[in-house]
């Protein structure tokens, strides 16, 4: 016998017993919703994407965004989960390979997104299985924990939590441990200037042939920008030159089509993203795989999203009168952008809570400060960069006790955190100029302090190799496509 997780081995569920009674098969418990998502959580935790930063960031967001949900509808009363819109990469395991369909990427995984709006726990689980091509069978034979123990159900299980294997797992099953993956890849890592050596000219190689490509994708943002107005154009995802000039070449061809559709867009930021709508920020979503007509009829609804901008904006005004002065705030994250819609569900619940208990706060104790909502989160804290994160449904009572004990904390954070950006940009304008590099970026997961860890040595030990290059500060090594290379933060000399 070996002993392992009970949350990552897929033990058979047979043995739970049949449901029979329907209203019962609805009131699926915690443990029995963990169980039942095993095969799900394989395929896309976290710790099996550590050589895919980017793909790891946006799993650990939507698992938390998922776990919220989850938590939701296990709260006592009526449901008020809001519809929430998910997307995933999935790992093709031996048992998933024969599902993978033609959405795989080359990496070994593929992308799923799907919308949750199901009022119970098991509908859910049943549609992310469902949605995400996974077996289902195993569901039949799922009770509740009420029925099976006869006792009242416990406090709800957390979703998500990290994978500790028994080393006996992967000797007994044949999989590969991720744990010495990461700490074999770090060990066969090359040193910086033998790597820039070997991929310098591969590189700008690259780059040369990308140059057309840049020349027409500055060349179409300007033209867009100034024929309509527009504030800027982003990109969600960091797509190659290739696929962002395509988009700008669709969005030109329906500009010549229908010009009068792209009048609405007048002052707003457009976004390339996952799907069509407005975000949480204000900005217009452009989905990439939506036709010219969705694109059009989005246009045609903007007025009807810039009523739900104000009511967003009012909420956030009258939030922050209400918890001291604080300024409420919505930060950019990678991966799926919030819809104003959901962001606004979220304003709402909260206010409607403020307003029901009575305030114990100064109304200027926390100016200066920041806070934004996050219904993944369960309880109230302090991000290292100085704002509150509060869930939607905390108390207020106790949300009150909790700002005024870590206010002086969260002031110190923020002008930490001030000093370090303006750091950055120092070290950073430096290393550009030291080096004589055309650009330098950083992935979105590295924090301040590794930029400049990063920077200062790349400063003080100016390579020959670099002259010219487009760097990007991430956690590995890698030529891109568009001849952009990227380093990781700690590399060796």
């Amino acid at each position: 016998k070996f002993r392992v997780c009970a949350y990552c081995v897929c033990l058979p569920l047979a043995s739970c017993g049949l449901v029979k009674d329907p209203v019962q098969r609805r009131c699926l418990s915690g443990a029995d919703a963990v169980h039942a998502l095993r095969p799900f959580y394989l395929a896309v935790h976290p710790d099996f994407f550590a050589q895919y930063p980017k793909e790891r960031e946006v799993n650990e967001n939507s698992l938390k965004r998922l776990n919220g949900y989850l938590d939701n509808l296990q709260r006592p009363g009526p449901a008020s989960a809001q519809p929430v819109t998910l997307t995933f990469y999935m790992r093709d395991t031996q048992d998933l390979v024969a599902q993978a369909g033609p959405g795989t990427l080359g990496s070994g995984f593929r992308t799923v997104s799907f919308t949750l709006q199901t009022k119970d726990v098991l509908s859910t689980v049943t549609d992310i299985l469902k949605s995400c091509s996974l077996p289902v069978e195993h569901m039949s034979g799922l009770k509740s924990s009420r029925e099976t123990s006869g006792r009242a159900p416990e406090a709800a299980e957390p979703f998500y939590r990290p994978i500790k294997w028994d080393k006996s797992y992967y000797s007994f099953t044949g999989f590969r441990d991720p744990e010495e993956d990461l700490q074999r890849a770090r060990r066969a890592e090359p040193t910086l200037s033998s790597w820039l050596r070997d991929n310098e000219a591969e590189a700008a190689r690259r780059h040369r042939s990308s140059l057309p490509r840049r020349e027409e994708l500055s060349r179409l943002q300007k033209e867009l920008s100034l024929s309509f107005g527009l504030a800027d154009i982003r990109w969600q995802r960091g797509w190659s030159l290739a696929h962002r000039c395509c988009q700008l070449q669709s969005l030109s061809r329906l500009a010549q089509q229908s010009p009068e559709a792209l009048v609405h867009l007048q002052g707003h930021t457009l976004v390339f993203a996952d799907q069509s709508g407005m975000n949480a920020s204000g900005h217009v979503m452009l989905g990439t795989v939506d036709v010219h007509h969705q694109w059009t009829k989005l246009f045609q609804q903007l007025s009807v999203y810039r009523r739900l901008q104000q009511q967003s904006d009012w909420l956030k005004e009258r939030i922050g009168l209400l918890l001291g002065g604080v300024q409420v705030l919505h930060l950019e994250r990678f991966g799926p952008a919030q819809p104003i819609l959901e962001h606004l569900g979220d304003l709402s619940l909260f206010h409607k809570s403020l307003i029901s208990h009575p305030r114990h706060l100064h109304p200027r104790s926390l100016r200066g400060l920041a806070a934004l909502l996050d219904s993944s989160h369960s309880h109230p804290s302090l991000h290292d960069a100085g704002h509150f994160i509060i869930p939607p449904s905390f108390g207020p009572p106790k949300l009150q006790l909790f700002l005024q004990r870590h206010a002086h904390e969260a002031r110190e954070r923020t002008q930490r955190q001030n000093l370090l950006q303006a750091e950055e940009e120092a070290v950073r304008t430096l290393c550009v100029q030291g080096l004589s590099l055309t650009s330098l970026s950083k992935d979105p997961s590295i924090a301040s302090s590794q930029m400049i860890l990063c920077c200062q040595r790349l400063a003080e030990q100016p390579r020959p190799h670099m002259r010219g290059l487009h760097i990007c500060v991430s956690r590995f090594f890698s030529v891109m496509q568009d001849g952009e290379l990227c380093i990781p933060w700690d590399w060796e000399p």
